[in-house]
């Protein structure tokens, strides 16, 4: 078990009292289950696992009613080894989308106060989709709005993908001191997060790459997991989603890369199809957007606060969720590259990427700013109280559009920028240069 950041909020869930059963929403593989068993085995003394995705069979447990006592009787009558005492046990149901009665029980489990509950669901936000007889079933179980606790999950972050390399907390404190104070970091130190860096874009965060790679170091191996977890997702696109539905939700996923490969990467339906129109793949999108697959990141109508009231719905570029992943759908070869440092390649989008990877772990929003007229910033984010544009540029990238903001700043009533790339910090009037390892440590909001 790797160390991540859930543990923490399951933590805090525990504690609180009166607290409702939690459900963790994450992308499939991203370590729910894992984590979640781990804490559950941790703080209780009986732990009863129903994994609903792989054993469907597990359904009836829940139906013709959801009171907790009969419940309990069927399941301990089809599994009688199971322990189950009031206050020590802990119930966790796995792929809790799979099985919407054991969802409408978690009103009743809180209502009864005598066991605890903890859920996970990896297509939790996939709506629209759903089979006339799923839809049906879904209505019959009542979802116990109010009754349940949702936190999201990601893939392991940078952070989290530090702390598996062994790096430390008086090394992530030495980071933060020379970010605060603007002082370069240490050379040897700063070698090793690029190391890292360009590691972790190759790996990404899911964790059976994660572990793949720091038992084997071989890439090959790496991209092995990474491609299995792909084609996992494709056949949730089979499985979940209405027939008519299947090969454009497909068609979407699979043009990411040519989305991003163009120079103004905004997402365009015409690459996922020639002559497609928005209101046909609209919903396809959506529904990898919905699965957490995807990030969007919207275009603004001015560089200033606030972000989400000034996005424009209809423009926006296509991220994936997980760099990792966003590596292994590109050409053989590219792993090389970047282990080398080459992050440059594929016209700046595997910088941006990496980026909207570490910004998305965050819970950031994303949004750009591009303007007909040759500004374009790569991203804006809230940072200490203020629109910051931040821009992904090489070692001799002069960052024109930022430049041209911050010498405007009548019009766009910009401050101060942040330009992230292949270099140590450093600051030039009102633009603060850092290394893009740096980039998880701007959390002041």
């Amino acid at each position: 078990m790797y160390k991540r950041k859930i543990e923490n909020r399951l933590k805090a869930w525990l504690d609180a009292p009166s607290h409702k059963p939690i459900v963790v929403k994450g992308v499939r593989q991203c370590g729910k289950t894992s984590s979640v068993v781990d804490f559950a085995e941790k703080h209780f003394k009986n732990v009863v696992y129903l994994d609903f995705h792989k054993n469907p069979d597990y359904k009836k447990f829940f139906t013709p009613n959801l009171e907790v006592d009969s419940i309990i009787m069927r399941l301990t009558a089809a599994m009688p080894s199971a322990e189950i005492e009031e206050g020590e046990t802990c119930f966790v149901f796995d792929e809790i989308q799979d099985c919407p009665c054991a969802r409408g029980s978690l009103k009743y489990f809180h209502l009864d106060g005598r066991y605890e509950v903890m859920c996970t669901g990896s297509l939790l936000g996939v709506n629209g989709y759903k089979t006339k007889e799923e839809e049906k079933e879904e209505k019959e179980a009542s979802i116990p709005v109010g009754f349940e606790e949702i936190v999201n999950m990601y893939p392991m972050d940078f952070e989290e993908w530090l702390w598996a390399n062994g790096i430390k907390k008086v090394h992530i404190d030495y980071m933060k001191k020379c970010l605060t104070s603007e002082m370069p970091v240490e050379e040897a130190l700063h070698e090793r997060f690029r190391e890292l860096l360009h590691q972790y874009v190759v790996v990404g965060g899911m964790p059976e790459a994660v572990n793949t790679f720091l038992e084997t170091k071989q890439i090959g191996k790496v991209l092995a997991v990474q491609r299995h977890i792909i084609d996992e997702y494709k056949s949730d696109m089979v499985q979940y989603a209405l027939a008519a539905d299947k090969s454009r939700i497909r068609e979407c996923f699979e043009s990411i890369p040519a989305q991003l490969a163009r120079e103004y990467k905004k997402f365009t339906y015409s690459v996922v199809r020639p002559g497609a129109r928005g209101r046909d793949y609209m919903g396809s999108l959506q529904w990898i957007e919905d699965a957490g697959i995807i990030r969007r990141c919207y275009n603004t109508e001015v560089t200033e606060l606030p972000l989400d009231g000034n996005k424009i719905q209809s423009e926006f570029k296509v991220y994936m969720a997980d760099i990792g992943l966003f590596i292994a759908m590109l050409e053989e070869g590219t792993q090389s590259s970047i282990l080398a440092g080459d992050l440059l390649s594929y016209k700046g989008a595997i910088f941006e990427n990496l980026v909207a990877d570490i910004f998305g772990k965050m819970e950031r929003k994303l949004y750009y700013y591009h303007k007909d007229g040759g500004v374009e910033l790569d991203f804006l984010i809230r940072y200490k109280g203020k629109c910051t544009p931040v821009e992904c540029k090489a070692t001799t990238g002069n960052a024109k559009s930022v430049r041209t903001v911050l010498k405007n700043n009548d019009k766009y009533h910009v401050d101060s920028a942040l330009k992230l790339g292949n270099y140590n910090i450093g600051r030039k009037d009102n633009l603060l240069t850092m290394p893009m390892y740096m980039a998880f440590l701007l959390t002041d909001v």
